[in-house]
Formats: structure tokens, C-alpha cells, sequence
């Protein structure tokens, strides 16, 4: 296994081709003041599975695609059921 960083997160956005906006979310305590601290931090990735919204994936460091894309999506962890329902029923 090489030593590229992986990450997991929540896909927020697929609105670009082969591109998807994930969510990582990190929870530490602060060293100083001992307090619960909760960062996210969003980042572009690079699709070819085709994930949805909602989606849990796992995303792998690559070299630079683009001007903002660094990261690529490894694998689908988890997916989630209720995304693509949008329409209302009457």
C-alpha cells in the first residue's frame, strides 16, 4: 500500500461533471483549553464512480487534475437511499 493520504467525508455537491464536492469532518480537543472542537473542510474530488449526494466515500491524495481537484474518489462506503428523491407526490 503506497503513502498517499485517505480521507472519508460526505458528498455535498454533484452538480460538475466527474467532480464531487466532499465534506470532512474532524472532532479534537483543543490543547490549550481542553473544549471539544469540530472543523469541516470541503474539498473537490475527482468521480468516475458516480457517486450521489449523501453518499459516504473514501477519497485518496493524487497529483493536481485541475486548479482545485487534488483528490480522487477511491470507493463508495456507504450509499445513501433517500438522495435521489426529489419530486413531491400528491
Amino acid at each position: 500500500m503506497n503513502n498517499r493520504r485517505r480521507l472519508v467525508g460526505i458528498v455535498t455537491s454533484n452538480k460538475m461533471q466527474k467532480t464531487v464536492v466532499v465534506e470532512v469532518s474532524r472532532t479534537y480537543r483543543h490543547p490549550l483549553y481542553k473544549k471539544v472542537v469540530h472543523s469541516r473542510k470541503h474539498m473537490m474530488a475527482h468521480d468516475e464512480l458516480g457517486c450521489q449526494i449523501g453518499d459516504r466515500v473514501r477519497i485518496v491524495e493524487s497529483r493536481p487534475l485541475s486548479r482545485n481537484k487534488t483528490w480522487v474518489v477511491q470507493e463508495i462506503l456507504r450509499h445513501d437511499v433517500g438522495a435521489g428523491e426529489t419530486g413531491v407526490e400528491a
